[in-house]
């Protein structure tokens, strides 16, 4: 029965862990991190403007809040009790106008990395949150201030926050300008927008495997499963929840790739290069990555055992340098 119960709470292709992994940027821009000079600006569709110091922001009423949290990179942290003020209280104080009905959320961060909502969902749920389980957020996670929004994936929940902005039409952010979903509901597996090229498109990179049309450009959600593209230099390419099942890419030069959420399952990396590479949230069982470099890799919540499936093949993998402190406890244990 409790095992039962648990599962209800765990949407689609999630793993529970006990770790908070780090995804995405790990460092806001400097002046988040000045309390002195760090302002929370609300505008847009309000009766009222207004700015907030640290200091002001933490005299506004403080609610305590649990709940769940799901990655997109398919981890999910139970229980997480966050500490702040309710979005509805801001509202409250800025009153919101009748042409208002998104509203956009931006970061102290080098590349100005933006979320943007429904008003409504905002008022129903979101928080401004200081605190997790009792503690200051750690920077990588969003100190001095980062929303929560619990019903969506967690890049609907920003790092950082500095900016408040109410809109009357909706603005793709930061990460659904690159194609994850403008929803984001882990129910029904928003992850990405579905595939960004023509089936023709598709069976010319399988034919050729010449991705350099591509380069700079995310491919989202292809199905290239089974090809071969052994010895090929694709440095860099960006093949995001792709279907890459026993894919060839043995003795390729994938330096810089990412296959973030990508199915790798089978796939033959023997003596590949993927240094510097994102693997977040990538499924490498049964994976041929003997003698594979992974140096400086990102290891967010991939997987590279799970019952019932094969291993994947490890001898002579080089993980230099990688960040594995994403890795959840069953893949360490492995």
């Amino acid at each position: 029965m409790e095992s039962t119960a648990m599962e209800k709470r765990i949407p689609p292709r999630q793993q529970v862990t006990a770790k908070f992994p780090v995804v995405g940027e790990r460092q806001p821009s400097p002046e988040a991190l000045d309390l002195s000079t760090w302002r929370l600006a609300v505008s847009g569709e309000v009766t009222h403007p207004r700015t907030w110091t640290y200091a002001e922001f933490l005299e506004l009423p403080q609610v305590s809040v649990t709940c769940d949290i799901h990655c997109v990179t398919r981890w999910s942290k139970l229980d997480c009790t966050w500490e702040g003020v309710r979005f509805s209280t801001i509202a409250e104080i800025v009153k919101p106008l009748p042409t208002a009905r998104f509203v956009q959320f931006i970061a102290y961060s080098s590349r100005d990395h933006d979320t943007s909502l429904p008003l409504e969902l905002c008022q129903q749920e979101v928080l401004f949150a200081h605190s997790m389980n009792g503690a200051p957020l750690s920077i990588e996670h969003g100190y001095p201030l980062r929303t929560v929004t619990p019903s969506r994936y967690f890049y609907k929940s920003l790092k950082w926050v500095r900016e408040v902005r109410f809109l009357p039409e909706d603005v793709l952010g930061y990460w659904e300008r690159g194609g994850y979903h403008n929803h984001a509901d882990y129910w029904k597996e928003e992850r990405y927008v579905s595939g960004n090229l023509s089936p023709q498109q598709v069976a010319q990179l399988r034919e050729t495997g010449d991705f350099r049309r591509y380069a700079g450009q995310v491919l989202l959600s292809l199905d290239l499963h089974g090809a071969d593209f052994s010895g090929r230099d694709l440095t860099g390419v960006a093949l995001k929840h792709c279907n890459l099942t026993g894919v060839n890419f043995a003795g390729a030069n994938l330096q810089g790739a990412n296959f973030t959420n990508s199915d790798l399952r089978y796939a033959n990396l023997y003596r590949a290069n993927l240094d510097d590479g994102d693997l977040d949230g990538t499924l490498l069982m049964g994976a041929d990555l003997r003698y594979c470099s992974m140096r400086r890799v990102t290891l967010s919540a991939a997987e590279f055992c799970r019952p019932g499936e094969p291993e994947a093949l490890v001898e002579g993998l080089d993980l230099t340098g990688a960040y594995l402190d994403g890795l959840l406890e069953e893949q360490w244990a492995f």
